[in-house]
């Protein structure tokens, strides 16, 4: 491993650029976590917007801009040269034979309802691979694509795979540029580092696969919320045609399955989150929740303020999704009971539109002299200090700093429930339905007017903060993943290294790092097209000419296999029996080495994990190294081991199980013997 653990921290939207819990997060992250080097890839609307936080003189920063450029490489430090070459290089031959299939395979499975995220990923990839020596905008800008997208959409119309009436002119403008701005991230160079962390299962993933599946850079997946969900959610507003609307989730989606098949590990700041994350993939055992941390010696001298009127304040930015209409028609009905009671709401602005709503309804509900919007703080204590009860209004949330920091603040809350607003609170604070005005209203006069019930309340939930969510543990949490992934990746490495060297037979399908030849690959691809093509029409002999040439070019196992496969059956169908069986051979032996392979990286890991105690990843990987045996020479010791392994999970009974099929194999080899 490394001397320092670098990571490359993917963000969308948010750091270092905008303000909010993910901006904050990300920041505690870069500048308490000294051990390790961090590289902000920040996806951004446009190259326009400020930056709001210094990241640091270790820290680097790669701004990505969506829109707001003329050409979309204007962000990267790319010589004019170096520019002008890719365009050139760019023909329309090179669009129509290279470009052409690969963004074909990009759009197939964006569009459609089964999706694949290795086809996704390998597509992906490739993509990446193609525009560090072509233009990116010269491909998407071609008449050629344009003409092939078109094409493309209506053949999807005659099937009925996708919509029922053909997409005008404006959607498919409209989709092809969504494709065009939002998979700019690919035609950004990915740095190598030790770990590439995403702060959402979003596009901010996109590179971390790039690196995953180039460089075997491990993942790690933080969800603040859930992003397809989000989405969801958000769609009624947006007033797309239908065919945008559709085309907009599943592209989404496509997205979303992506990150959460090739992330190494997910963490949701709250088990709530985990909720949605296990029906979005099978793979549960890499889910650990870290809940998000306060830094709670800020709150350690805070003042207890006498203030004039009975005082409720509220953090959270002006947002539809913050529900704040709700909080001011709340405000109606305790004022009715508590004349002079104040409401206080900090937070900045996000939706200008809804913050004049939220001053037309002051106006209307006679409020402006009790609720008041005070804009963004940059001193929260101050702001906590300011009122007797902290209330929340927001109709979605994950895990809110807000919350937290109210609790540290030993203020008592009233909130709605979502989220895990319940997981943090526990029975410490008054919880209502979201929009239940009336029930919000009850919960604040309650509060307000039992001071007793408040501070119990307040101090209970302090200590709950305290022993659950101070930052030191949520840093160290974070540092211990980084770790253990560096680790897994290092001993990996190391002994793949050492299988190499004794294995020399097998060197041959191993790619070599970063080694890419375009031409060989597109070459390769060409010759098996046409194999099937002749195949087909009946010319078998050339068939098999092309298969023999594909064959020598590629250096993916697994296609040799089904090539020599296909090969056999030619030959069969042409009455060459010894040759069929020499292809067939061929075929099996490579399938045998493949089976090999894969069951002494499964064994590898299974092992690497074992060390580091995390046994349910072993077992599960040392029972797939169990099935990959062909010849069960290895399966006595991988039976001993997992007896090991469940033991120490407490399965007995699965233990038993594993003992006795060893002692059955040691009998059939003592017999034969």
């Amino acid at each position: 491993m490394e001397d320092k653990i670098s990571v490359l921290l993917v963000t969308e939207g948010t750091y270092p650029f905008s303000q909010g819990g993910v901006s904050q997060w990300c920041d505690i992250l870069m500048k308490r976590l000294t051990a390790v080097d961090y590289k902000v890839f920040s996806i951004v609307m446009d190259p326009f917007v400020t930056q709001k936080f210094d990241i640091g003189e270790r820290n680097e920063l790669i701004r990505v801009p969506l829109w707001g450029t003329e050409e979309p490489s204007e962000h990267l430090d790319t010589p004019f040269s170096s520019t002008y070459l890719a365009k050139q290089r760019t023909t329309d031959e090179v669009i129509q034979q290279m470009f052409i299939p690969l963004f074909l395979d990009l759009v197939g499975e964006l569009l459609t309802e089964e999706k694949n995220s290795y086809v996704f990923a390998e597509t992906i990839v490739a993509l990446y691979d193609f525009f560090v020596q072509y233009d990116y905008k010269v491909c998407f800008k071609s008449e050629l694509t344009w003409r092939a997208y078109r094409s493309y959409l209506l053949e999807l119309e005659k099937e009925a795979q996708f919509f029922r009436a053909e997409p005008d002119i404006y959607c498919t403008l409209q989709s092809l540029g969504w494709i065009y701005r939002f998979f700019n991230i690919i035609n950004t160079p990915v740095p190598k580092t030790t770990i590439t962390h995403a702060s959402a299962a979003s596009f901010c993933g996109l590179p971390c696969v790039v690196s995953k599946l180039k460089y075997g850079t491990p993942f790690l997946l933080t969800e603040h919320g859930i992003y397809l969900r989000e989405q969801y959610l958000s769609l009624s507003k947006r007033g797309y045609p239908s065919f945008l609307n559709t085309f907009l989730i599943r592209m989404i989606q496509s997205v979303t399955d992506l990150c959460y098949e090739f992330a190494d590990q997910i963490s949701p700041v709250c088990a709530y989150n985990m909720r949605w994350e296990k029906r979005l993939t099978d793979r549960h055992e890499r889910i650990q929740v870290i809940y998000n941390g306060v830094d709670h010696t800020l709150f350690s001298n805070m003042q207890d303020v006498a203030h004039d009127s009975p005082t409720v304040i509220t953090v959270a930015r002006v947002d539809p999704i913050k529900d704040l209409q709700s909080l001011q028609r709340a405000a109606l009905i305790v004022k009715q009971h508590i004349p002079n009671v104040q409401f206080l709401i900090y937070g900045s602005i996000s939706v200008p539109e809804y913050y004049d709503e939220c001053l037309a309804l002051n106006e209307k509900l006679g409020l402006q002299e009790t609720v008041h919007f005070l804009g963004h703080t940059s001193d929260i204590v101050k702001a906590y200090e300011s009122g007797d009860i902290v209330v929340q209004t927001s109709v979605s949330e994950a895990f809110p700093y807000s919350i937290v920091e109210a609790m540290f603040a030993g203020k008592p809350i009233v909130s709605t429930d979502v989220g895990g607003i319940s997981e943090a609170l526990g029975d410490h604070g008054i919880l209502v339905t979201p929009g239940d005005v009336q029930g919000l209203a009850e919960g604040i006069i309650r509060l307000l007017e039992q001071p007793q019930l408040a501070s119990e309340m307040a101090n209970e939930a302090r200590q709950r903060a305290m022993s659950m969510f101070t930052l030191e543990k949520n840093l160290e949490q974070y540092l211990k993943s980084y770790i253990k992934l560096a680790l897994v990746r290092q001993v990996a490495e190391t002994q793949t290294a050492e299988w190499r060297e004794n294995v020399p037979s097998i060197e041959p399908f191993i790619e070599p790092e970063n080694q890419y030849d375009e031409g060989r690959i597109r070459t390769e691809q060409l010759l098996a097209e046409r194999g099937y093509a002749l195949k087909d029409i009946g010319h078998i002999q050339l068939a098999i000419e092309h298969f023999e040439k594909a064959i020598q070019l590629t250096r993916h196992p697994s296609i040799i296999s089904i090539l020599w496969t296909e090969i056999s059956l030619l030959y069969m169908s042409l009455g060459d029996t010894v040759q069929a069986q020499r292809a067939l051979m061929e075929s099996q032996r490579i399938e045998e080495r493949l089976h090999r392979r894969r069951q002494l990286q499964a064994a590898e890991r299974a092992y690497a994990l074992r060390d580091l105690k995390m046994y349910p990843q072993a077992i599960k990987l040392l029972e797939q190294a169990l099935k990959e045996d062909p010849n069960q020479l290895a399966a006595p010791i991988f039976l001993l081991d997992l007896v090991e392994l469940y033991s120490s999970v407490g399965q007995e009974e699965k233990a038993k199980e594993y003992l006795r099929k060893f002692e059955m194999i040691q009998y059939i080899m003592d017999f034969a013997g």
